[in-house]
C-alpha cells in the first residue's frame, strides 16, 4: 500500500488510487477480498460510482471541519456565532473563536486532510476517466469530466481561502512521479478558475439527479471565485448571464422562494433558489446520508418539546442579534445597533423560571428565522424558553441557532432517530443560493458603478423578508414588532451604497458559513472583527479576547503535521505562524 500524501486518505480511497495507477505487472497483482478491479471501475457505471465518491466528500462523513456549511471557519470566525456550549466541550475550537490559531490543532489538520481527499477524489475519476470503457459515450465523458473538475474546484477554493496557496495535485501526478515534491509556492487561482470554466462551458443545463452541479451552478461558483479576487467586471457579466437564464439542475428558472423560513425545511430541498447544495436524506438505514455535520449544533437538553438534546454548540451572538434592529424598517449601517438604547433586550442570566418580556423594538423579521430567543416560537415545537435550553450562557449567550433546524411535523419522517442524536435531518444545505448571487451580483454592480441596479438587487432581498406570510407568528399574530422596508431613495454614493449591500449579505446569510470570508475579501477584517469582539467581549468577558485579530489571522497556519510529512522546504508556512 503506497503511503499517504497531503490527506492521509481512507482505506476505500487509497484502494480507488492504487487500482487506478496499478504497476505494470498485473499479472503479479492478487486483489484483496472485496477490492475493485480497474476494468470495474472504468465502466459507466464504475465511473459515476467514483464521481459519487467525490460528491460524498462534500461533507467529509468520518472528518469534522470539512463541510461546507463553515460553521467554525466562516461563522464563528466571522462574528456570526459563539462557540457556545461549556469551555471545555470540543476545546479544540476555543482558539479558532478566539484568534489563537495553532498549526498543530486537530480541526485545522482535520480540515486541510479533508479538503485534499475531496482533491484526491475528484482526480481518481479524472485518472480513471482516461481509460474508460466502449459504454462511456462521448457524451457522458464531457459530463463526468466537467463534474469532477467542478468538484476539484470547490476544494481547491476552500483550501485557497483557508490556507492561501497549497500544493496543486492533479490526475497527472502521483507518488514515485513527483507529488510529493510540489510546493506551495505556485497561485491556486488560476487552476481553480480553469477548473470552473471547463464546467461551466461543459455541463448540461439539466441533469436527471437535482445534486449533482449544472452548468449555471458552475458559473455562480466561477463568478464567486472572480469576487475573492475582485474582478468585478467578470463576475458581472456572469452574473447577469445567471440572474436571465439561470436554472437549476430540474430546470427551474432560478427565483428567490416567496418566503424566507422555506428555505430552511427539507420538505423544499432543491427549491428555485437553490443553485448548489450538499445533497441529504433521512431514514435510508443509515445516517451518513443525512445532514450529519450540525449534529452538534443544536438547543441543550429541549427533551421531547424541542429539537435536540446535545449539544448547544454555535450559539448565534449578541452582535449578530443587534444586527436586526431597523429604524422606519431599515437597518442602521452606521454601526449604532450596539448602542445601548439599539441593543436587541436579551435574557442574558435570567433564570427560565423568572418572567422575561421579549424586545419590543422595530426588528427585521428574519432574526427570528435565524436566531432562537426567548419567547419567540421556535419553529412549530414551542416558544423558546431561555435559560433552560442554553447548556452555558456565560460561554455563548442566550440565543440558540435556528436556521437548518428540524420542525418538530418532521420529526420520524424528515429526521432520522437512528443515532445517538436526533440531530441528522433529510434538509440540504446550500452552498450557493439565488439570494447570494443577487447580493454578489448588487456587489459587483456598486463596484462598476451600477449603483441604482445593485439597490434593484438588495431590494428584491428586502421584498422577500417583508412578506408577512412569512412572519414567525403566535398568540394570534406576529411574534415581534417586525418592521422592514426597502431601499426608496436612489443610490447616489458609491462608499453608502456599498456599505447597504454588504449589510444586506449579513442578514440575509447570516450563520450559513459566509461571514468571515466577505469581511477578508472586502479588506475589512480587522476593522469588523475587532470591532465585534471589543463588543461581544462586554456579553462574554471569559470567552473571547478584546482586539485579539491581527491580519495574519485572514489564513490558517499550515497544519504542522503536513509540513512535518513532506518537509519545510517544499511546505512553506503561512507568515506570522
Amino acid at each position: 500500500m503506497r503511503k499517504y500524501i497531503f490527506s492521509k486518505l481512507t482505506l476505500a480511497v487509497s484502494l480507488l488510487t492504487l487500482i487506478g495507477y496499478s504497476c505494470k505487472e498485473d499479472f503479479l497483482t492478487v486483489l484483496p477480498t472485496g477490492a475493485i478491479a480497474k476494468t470495474q471501475l472504468t465502466t459507466k457505471k464504475g465511473l459515476e460510482g467514483a464521481l459519487i465518491s467525490a460528491y460524498g466528500q462534500m461533507s467529509g462523513y468520518g472528518t469534522r471541519m470539512v463541510h461546507p456549511n463553515n460553521w467554525v471557519w466562516g461563522s464563528i470566525r466571522g462574528g456570526d456565532a459563539n462557540k457556545g456550549t461549556d469551555p471545555g466541550d470540543f476545546s479544540d475550537i476555543n482558539p479558532i473563536q478566539r484568534f489563537e490559531y495553532l498549526a498543530t490543532q486537530g480541526v485545522i489538520n482535520d480540515n486541510y486532510r479533508g479538503l485534499y481527499e475531496g482533491v484526491a477524489r475528484s482526480n481518481n475519476v479524472l485518472g480513471l476517466l482516461k481509460d474508460a470503457q466502449s459504454d462511456v459515450s462521448a457524451e457522458d465523458k464531457k459530463r463526468i469530466e466537467a463534474e469532477a473538475k467542478f468538484l476539484r474546484g470547490h476544494f481547491y477554493f476552500s483550501l485557497k481561502r483557508n490556507y492561501n496557496n497549497t500544493p496543486y495535485v492533479d490526475e497527472t501526478v502521483d507518488v514515485g512521479s513527483g507529488i510529493e515534491k510540489i510546493t506551495n509556492t505556485a497561485d491556486l487561482y488560476p487552476k481553480i478558475e480553469a477548473d470552473f470554466k471547463f464546467a461551466y462551458d461543459n455541463l448540461p443545463a439539466t441533469q436527471g439527479q437535482k445534486g449533482r452541479a449544472n452548468k449555471w451552478a458552475a458559473a455562480a461558483y466561477l463568478a464567486k471565485v472572480y469576487m475573492a479576487q475582485k474582478k468585478y467586471a467578470e463576475a458581472k457579466t456572469l452574473f447577469d448571464a445567471i440572474i436571465a437564464n439561470g436554472v437549476t439542475t430540474g430546470g427551474t428558472k432560478y427565483a428567490l422562494v416567496a418566503s424566507f423560513p422555506d428555505l430552511y425545511k427539507a420538505s423544499n430541498d432543491n427549491n428555485s433558489e437553490s443553485i448548489f447544495a450538499v445533497q441529504a436524506a433521512a431514514n435510508t438505514g443509515s445516517v451518513n446520508n443525512a445532514n450529519a455535520d450540525g449534529d452538534l449544533n443544536w438547543p441543550y437538553n429541549t427533551g421531547p418539546n424541542g429539537p435536540g438534546n446535545c449539544c448547544g454548540f454555535f450559539q448565534p451572538s449578541s452582535e449578530l442579534a443587534n444586527s436586526y434592529r431597523t429604524k422606519d424598517g431599515l437597518p442602521l449601517l452606521d454601526g449604532s445597533y450596539n448602542d445601548a438604547a439599539n441593543r436587541v433586550k436579551s435574557d442574558m442570566g435570567i433564570q427560565t423560571s423568572t418572567s422575561f418580556t421579549p424586545d419590543a423594538g422595530e426588528l427585521d423579521p428574519r432574526i427570528d428565522h435565524t436566531i432562537g430567543r426567548r419567547g419567540i416560537m421556535f419553529l412549530d415545537w414551542q416558544k423558546h424558553p431561555g435559560f433552560d435550553w442554553i447548556r452555558n450562557q456565560a460561554n455563548g449567550g442566550p440565543y440558540s441557532p435556528k436556521k437548518y433546524s428540524y420542525y418538530k411535523s418532521e420529526k420520524g419522517s424528515l429526521q432520522d432517530n437512528s443515532s445517538w442524536t436526533p440531530g441528522y435531518t433529510a434538509l440540504n444545505v446550500t452552498i450557493i443560493r439565488f439570494a447570494d448571487v443577487l447580493l454578489m451580483a448588487a456587489e459587483a454592480e456598486v463596484e462598476v458603478g451600477s449603483l441604482e441596479k445593485a439597490r434593484e438587487y438588495v431590494n428584491m432581498i428586502r421584498n422577500r423578508a417583508a412578506n408577512p406570510a412569512s412572519f414567525v407568528t403566535q398568540d394570534g399574530g406576529p411574534a415581534a414588532n417586525y418592521k422592514i422596508s426597502t431601499y426608496d431613495a436612489p443610490w447616489t454614493d458609491k462608499a453608502v451604497a456599498r456599505t447597504a449591500v454588504r449589510f444586506e449579505r449579513k442578514l440575509e446569510l447570516a450563520m450559513e458559513g459566509h461571514r468571515f470570508f466577505d469581511l477578508v475579501r472586502w479588506g475589512t477584517d480587522v476593522a469588523d472583527i475587532n470591532a465585534y469582539l471589543k463588543y461581544e467581549n462586554t456579553v462574554l468577558p471569559n470567552t473571547l479576547p478584546n482586539g485579539g485579530y491581527q491580519a495574519k489571522h485572514a489564513l490558517l497556519p499550515l497544519p504542522q503535521a503536513q509540513i512535518d510529512l513532506l518537509g519545510s522546504s517544499i511546505l512553506k508556512q503561512n507568515p506570522g505562524y
